[in-house]
């Protein structure tokens, strides 16, 4: 008889009752249990406070990137991923960076945008314009939901209202512009958004539905820049083929598409070490990247009058030291007291500063030697680990694969059961 999906009062057990019908359910063995329930170092009842159905936790390697150099300070910078040769390449690229000075980064400020939508609205513009004229009344309803948020500089700043053609017939949209402070924003633009929609749904004679906050966040925007000497990157080849390598991608929507990913290997691993919402970051990034109609590159290369590279990124960055992960991790805690970041401007700079380097290193191999031959390299290690290899087996098994060129599951198999004997 097929099992079912349905435990009832599952959301009220207790971690390990959970663990039990879990276990019972999946037929996992101990040493899966044992693997599953370990939470990696968060107290179990954080954990069981962060999300629903808590049964465990799934460790990500956290490591740190060095030679960083961002605006003049230094930086050593925590990254979390799976993914190899990410953190050495990071380090690589900063490295190289150094040589002109490192990475210079602006931040246009922690700006949010919170919608408020209107269908069913019989006079769209003159909506519109009831709205508006009721602008400084919305916006201060929308900022006694946070008193504190506004003694700290922020809160609600403005009101756009614009009028949208859609397939269910016009909808006005109002928007609240929020600076967020020190916050990602998310809880701050929603409550104010839900605190202003009885009023707006009043004077548009609509119907409200959807009272949210956006995450193409393009008034939160990070510009980072960097000069690499072409002596310190391996030449003028090298120049040329990175900036080809961008002109492939300006071009091409499946070729920009990896490129854009090379940006956020970086971006991606600083937020989860750093406890920041990842799913809202590449929303922000790709819907930023495709505004123009054309899905687009985050980043830009080009050579300059002394035939070195200059390579620019601007993207949004939607991040907050209060509230959130942020603050309930203990290892984003300590990872954002490593980065030593005072703001959750100075954490978008930084972020963006190691997506435009992830980016340039990504480009380089490509350019250069390839992405296989450094990649692989540290991949190997995990291919041997996969296939059962242990302790100094792990270096030896993937050296010979390398050698032989041969990096697949089956022969790092084959290599395990040639080194047990």
């Amino acid at each position: 008889m097929a099992k079912s999906s349905e435990l009832p009062g599952f959301y009220k057990m207790p971690m390990q009752e959970r663990l039990k019908a879990l276990k019972e359910y999946a037929g996992l063995t101990d040493e899966e249990m044992g693997a599953i329930s370990n939470t990696g170092g968060l107290p179990r009842d954080v954990a069981d406070r962060m999300i629903e159905n808590v049964v465990g936790g799934i460790t990500i390697p956290l490591g740190v990137a060095t030679n960083f150099k961002i605006n003049g300070r230094d930086y050593l910078v925590p990254m979390a991923l799976e993914e190899p040769s990410v953190v050495a390449a990071a380090s690589n690229a900063a490295k190289m960076a150094r040589v002109k000075g490192g990475f210079e980064v602006t931040n246009t400020g922690p700006v949010m945008i919170g919608q408020v939508q209107v269908a069913k609205v019989r006079e769209p513009e003159a909506a519109r314009k009831r709205v508006l004229a009721r602008k400084e009344e919305i916006l201060k309803r929308a900022n006694d939901q946070d008193p504190m948020l506004v003694s700290l500089g922020g809160g609600a700043k403005d009101l756009n209202v614009k009028v949208l053609s859609t397939l269910k017939g016009p909808m006005v949209v109002a928007e609240l512009i929020v600076n967020t402070g020190d916050a990602m924003g998310a809880n701050a633009v929603n409550t104010m958004a839900e605190a202003v929609a009885p009023l707006i749904e009043e004077l548009s004679e609509g119907k409200v539905y959807l009272r949210i906050i956006s995450n193409l966040a393009d008034r939160r925007l990070v510009r980072a820049s960097a000069t690499f000497q072409k002596e310190a990157i391996g030449g003028e080849e090298v120049v040329d083929g990175i900036v080809y390598a961008y002109a492939f991608a300006d071009a091409d929507p499946y070729r920009c598409a990896t490129h854009n990913k090379g940006v956020m290997n970086g971006v991606v691993a600083v937020a989860i070490a750093c406890g920041q919402d990842i799913r809202a970051l590449e929303a922000g990034a790709h819907s930023y990247a495709s505004k123009g109609g054309r899905y687009k590159p985050l980043t830009t290369w080009e050579k300059n009058r002394d035939g070195d590279l200059v390579g620019r990124l601007e993207m949004p960055m939607a991040v907050g030291l209060v509230g959130g992960a942020a603050k309930t991790h203990p290892s984003a805690r300590a990872a954002i007291k490593i980065l030593g970041v005072k703001t959750a401007t100075e954490l978008a700079e930084v972020m963006g500063a190691v997506g435009l380097a992830q980016n340039f290193a990504a480009l380089r191999a490509l350019a250069s030697e390839g992405i296989q031959s450094g990649h692989m390299k540290l991949h190997s290690r995990n291919v041997a680990v996969s296939a059962g290899a242990t302790g100094e087996m792990i270096d030896l098994v993937a050296a010979r694969m390398i050698a032989e060129r041969k990096i697949r599951f089956d022969r790092a198999k084959e290599l395990v059961a040639e080194l047990s004997k």
